[in-house]
């Protein structure tokens, strides 16, 4: 934790699907003496997109939404503007969950506490005082996977609206309280005599003026909680996929919850491994928060780490390979790092372009580290070389690819799925 400049950190773990145990490390804000527990909140980022997910399928589950109906069919204040993608393929709430809608916007900043905050509406026209541009399609819906919180917020509005309710009591009655999530809430902002509970957030080793920001786009970012309600939706959905008694979902939603829609995504979670070593689950990082959810529901393991820095990606993922290595975890195990010489790293700056899509990630050196930043999962994160063409991102393990000439000249890069070639 102090060599990562992260100050606090809750762990929650399951074992034999139930939560085994949980405990937290250092405190809620630098300079202070107040400890992480077991409650402390702290935001959970993206991790918020499979749990809105779910009441979505909880509405599908009683007829009042339908996965492949248009969602302009479910907005009232605000539709998603028609153009020749949307010609081609309307826009569903299957493409929005599981980033295949062509929507534009992957991911927020949000707004320090005090300042003025958007309607859902201003966000997705990038309206005053919304802080990012408007959501919109340019790419034809489920032609490619693209991470998008644009499209998990007009899904938002489709389930705010649906249901009659503000969409952080939506979620209440449908998800929070139903499946054990005591301590978790969407309220955005946090309620005041909640702050105590609520870990601040930091950058560059310095708590964010206001301690947090304030996430208005809940479905993709809003969520509030611990790693141990984490863990106990995770059990849960586990429990509805294997078709257990008084599960929460039906069977058939949870399996096609757990099923890649698009990409590694299914409607909501991402996904991964096979067999026994099959697991979904989802990392997050908002400003000065970064954290993650990983569960097996064949071995009904799993754990979700989160942390109050944004430098806690490489933290979790040492944390999750420790707690994988303790309990066998399928599949999942540590890497060992290719070794190579600080000069050979220049080889790789630069920034990559998908060929007629709009996807580009760049490759820069802080220190004698490489980092990449791109475009959904990837966010802004350490690159750990496997071998010599072969690298893996710290903290989502987002696999990536350099193609090089002979002359060991870069070329481009692939990563979920495109190849991104070198722009001069």
């Amino acid at each position: 934790m102090a060599e990562h400049k992260v100050p606090g950190v809750s762990v929650a773990v399951a074992v034999e699907g139930r939560l085994a145990w949980a405990t937290g490390f250092g405190v809620k804000q630098v300079e202070s003496t107040d400890s992480v527990s077991t409650t402390t909140l702290f935001q959970a980022a993206s991790i918020s997109k499979p749990i809105a997910a779910t009441a979505m399928l909880k509405m599908v589950e009683d007829g009042r939404l339908d996965l492949d109906t248009p969602v302009n069919d479910y907005l009232t204040s605000w539709k998603l503007p028609d153009n020749a993608y949307t010609a081609q393929q309307p826009v569903t709430l299957r493409h929005l969950v599981s980033h295949g809608a062509g929507t534009t916007v992957w991911g927020f900043p949000g707004y320090e506490p005090g300042t003025a905050l958007p309607t859902v509406p201003q966000i997705l026209d990038g309206l005053p005082p919304a802080n990012t541009p408007p959501v919109r399609v340019d790419l034809t819906p489920g032609s490619a996977w693209r991470y998008s919180g644009g499209g998990a917020t007009i899904a938002q509005l489709a389930i705010a609206e649906v249901a009659g309710e503000a969409f952080s009591d939506v979620l209440d009655d449908l998800v929070l309280r139903p499946f054990g999530m005591e301590h978790s809430t969407f309220a955005q902002p946090l309620q005041p005599d909640r702050f105590e509970e609520a870990a601040a957030g930091h950058r560059g080793g310095a708590a964010l003026p206001g301690r947090w920001h304030v996430y208005p786009e809940l479905a993709a970012a809003g969520l509030w909680t611990t790693p141990s309600d984490l863990v106990t939706w995770a059990i849960e959905i586990a429990s509805a996929y294997q078709g257990g008694s008084g599960a929460l979902l039906p069977e058939d939603l949870a399996r096609e919850m757990l099923t890649p829609q698009e990409g590694s995504t299914g409607l909501g979670p991402s996904l991964g491994g096979t067999g026994p070593g099959f697991f979904f689950g989802h990392a997050g990082a908002n400003a000065g928060f970064v954290a993650q959810l990983v569960y097996f529901p064949e071995t009904g393991q799993g754990a979700a780490v989160m942390t109050n820095a944004e430098t806690g990606g490489r933290l979790i993922r040492e944390i999750l390979l420790a707690i994988g290595a303790e309990y066998g975890w399928p599949d999942y195990a540590e890497v060992t790092p290719f070794v190579r010489d600080p000069s050979s790293l220049t080889a790789y700056f630069g920034t990559f372009a998908a060929q007629q899509l709009p996807v580009t990630v760049t490759v820069a050196r802080e220190g004698g580290t490489l980092f990449v930043d791109g475009v959904g999962a990837l966010g802004h994160q350490e690159i750990l070389f496997l071998s010599p063409n072969r690298a893996i991102t710290l903290g989502t393990g987002t696999e990536l690819v350099f193609r090089t000439t002979a002359a060991g000249e870069v070329t481009s890069v692939e990563s979920m799925g495109l190849i991104m070639a070198r722009q001069e």
